[in-house]
């Protein structure tokens, strides 16, 4: 199994918060509550679905001080979702207690919990701004997908997966998170008491980062394959 590369290409996504003090505590402590890696992976979706749940039901709360508490929960639930993605991966190499499916269980979750966030997101903005929302939702989701086969088929081709972005995974969720909070501004500030654009524009900015990654991770898996193909004398 190859290395992860701060560059991005490798066997396993690089991460900064992985050296990070805290969080090698907070792996400890969970290897030492018993938790598994496959188990984690499998908390990271319940995470997921309480942000889905949230984003889901944000634009019909019955006043914006439960909307504000819905749309602080989707933004909860994301980061607690990447943070068992942290963990998980800690608790396995780290921590020693890699498993024979922890494959499986490190990319399923992944293709559940991705999806139903963006679809959610899409669907959190009132109906007319949902004429928009809606299908940059399901096209982000869809791309999303794309991202993710895109690198492990450049895993299969070269024995490279690149987990460049702009728009990886880390990257996905962190404009969704910072478009949870600006719904609450934007719910706050306008006169309506809507929160629809900064979320609808936050989708449109992943689609597009999205667009642009896969196409940037084909490039890569083009030179690779260039690269490891023998010229004819």
């Amino acid at each position: 199994m190859q290395e992860e590369t701060p560059g991005g290409v490798g066997a396993r996504r690089y991460l900064k918060s992985r050296e990070k003090p805290w969080a090698q505590r907070l792996a400890v402590k969970v290897d030492a509550w018993g938790l598994t890696p496959n188990a984690i992976s499998v908390l990271s979706v319940v995470f997921a679905l309480v942000s889905v749940a949230c984003l889901m039901t944000a634009s019909e709360a019955c006043c914006p001080t439960a909307a504000t508490l819905l749309w602080i929960g989707a933004a909860v639930g994301i980061q607690m979702r990447l943070l068992c993605n942290l963990l998980d991966g800690m608790v396995a190499i780290e921590g020693g207690k890699k498993s024979v499916v922890g494959g499986l269980y490190n990319e399923v979750p992944d293709r559940i919990a991705d999806p139903l966030i963006l679809m959610a997101a899409g669907y959190s903005s009132d109906w007319i701004i949902k004429l928009w929302g809606m299908p940059l939702g399901w096209v982000a989701a869809v791309l999303a997908v794309m991202t993710a086969y895109i690198r492990v088929l450049g895993g299969t081709l070269t024995g490279n997966q690149s987990f460049a972005g702009p728009m990886a995974k880390q990257h996905r969720m962190a404009v969704i998170t910072i478009a949870c909070l600006g719904s609450i501004a934007e719910l706050w500030i306008r006169p309506d008491g809507k929160a629809d654009m900064v979320m609808t524009a936050a989708l449109a900015v992943i689609v597009v980062g999205c667009v642009f990654t896969c196409w940037r991770r084909l490039c890569i898996i083009s030179r690779d394959l260039y690269k490891n193909t023998p010229t004819n004398p």
